[in-house]
């Protein structure tokens, strides 16, 4: 399936494919729900890297976006073997402290959405752990993002 025929939330997804490995699955079978969660931190790392706001940017400002929130909808199983496509796009942001990233999960072999989600994340300071204005990088790194997803 050509990841064009997936009918993604918003236009652009930055992709990653994910293929199901046996340590990926849990008791019963299918994809353990914190190897989504690992996926999906992967995936905004990746995303915001390819975005030029990797983690020797926010190491050498001092701040990072932290996650604060998220939701998550299972639609579907997945199994040992599934080749899956991650999608992941920035959705929101003030520009100042907060932004908000959103996440689809579908099969690679006929498009079946089987997982939404929703990350809210708030810009911290390293040192303090607190709330922080966001530095320019992050704002061009964050106005690059929602441009991306509001292209059709």
């Amino acid at each position: 399936m050509d990841q064009q025929k997936i009918e993604w939330q918003w236009p652009n997804p930055h992709l990653k494919e994910i293929t199901v490995k046996s340590e990926h699955t849990d008791r019963l079978g299918h994809t353990n729900n914190v190897r989504y969660l690992e996926w999906l931190e992967g995936i905004a790392w990746s995303h915001i890297e390819a975005l030029g706001c990797g983690w020797d940017v926010k190491e050498a400002l001092g701040k990072a976006m932290a996650i604060v929130r998220t939701e998550i909808d299972y639609l579907s199983a997945s199994y040992e073997g599934d080749v899956l496509l991650l999608g992941t796009w920035i959705t929101s942001s003030d520009m100042k402290l907060q932004s908000t990233r959103h996440f689809q999960l579908a099969y690679r072999s006929n498009g079946k959405t089987i997982l939404k989600a929703k990350m809210s994340f708030a810009c911290i300071s390293l040192k303090t752990g607190r709330p922080s204005k966001m530095p320019e990088e992050f704002v061009v790194a964050h106005e690059k993002g929602l441009r991306e997803s509001s292209r059709g």
